[in-house]
């Protein structure tokens, strides 16, 4: 499955976000303690398996605080177990495919996807071949606009998009589009590189794996959560 990367759809992102983002990142996690006794009131989830990918030369170990937090949940947080994402290579994007479907027949339960940046680009096209094995998508700052391959963009399965205009990596606007009905686009302030770990995000994600697996609503902030959440988009048909 080859994928093309065309840089002519978006503008890139400053230099001044793109320098800015280690500071902005670790000021994020910094946050995550404080944040504790809001995240701790988050629903339970239901036991179904989540398979967590991470970004762009990254590996398991950036997404470790995220499957261990999904873990505490109640879910089953599965990292992708191909050391560091040097990008679409050779037959990853098969074996990525195998590896779901196998969780998900193993299981007897549909996974859902969760990816940042390139992960959540990888996310989206594993969604698109065995449809019937996955429950929903979730990615945090992945410019899937910037990446096309041979398969529809239309996914059949609920899906979330977290982008920034803040994003210093990923140009925001190429972090979503108007792809159909229960597919939102979700507006966080934050940087690129904090997605992951950023407690609104986690806030958003308990959010939206909490649903039921035969109903959707659009994601709707509520609390102290508001304000970090600029903007919620439904697109339509």
């Amino acid at each position: 499955m080859a994928l093309q990367v065309d840089t002519s759809a978006v503008s890139p992102p400053s230099t001044l976000l793109a320098l800015s983002e280690g500071w902005r990142a670790i000021l994020e996690a910094s946050t995550l303690l404080p944040s504790m006794a809001f995240l701790r009131n988050l629903p339970r989830g239901d036991g179904h398996p989540v398979y967590v990918l991470p970004g762009f030369m990254a590996d398991s170990q950036s997404t470790a605080m995220l499957c261990r937090w999904l873990d505490r949940l109640g879910y089953e947080a599965i990292p992708w177990g191909f050391g560091r994402n040097l990008g679409p290579r050779g037959i990853l994007m098969e074996r990525l495919i195998a590896t779901v479907g196998n969780i998900a027949r193993e299981r007897d339960q549909r996974v859902s996807l969760i990816g940042q940046s390139l992960g959540g680009v990888f996310a989206r096209e594993i969604a698109k071949v065995i449809p019937k094995q996955i429950r929903q998508v979730i990615t945090l700052g992945s410019p899937f606009r910037m990446v096309s391959d041979t398969q529809s963009t239309t996914l059949r399965m609920p899906s979330t998009s977290v982008y920034s205009r803040t994003d210093g990596i990923a140009p925001w606007k190429s972090c979503f589009d108007g792809f159909g009905p229960r597919h939102e686009a979700v507006e966080v302030i934050g940087s690129h590189c904090g997605l992951g770990h950023h407690p609104a995000v986690l806030y958003l994600v308990a959010d939206r794996l909490a649903q039921s697996s035969v109903g959707w609503k659009p994601f709707e902030p509520r609390g102290p959560w508001r304000p970090w959440f600029p903007a919620v988009n439904v697109a339509s048909d």
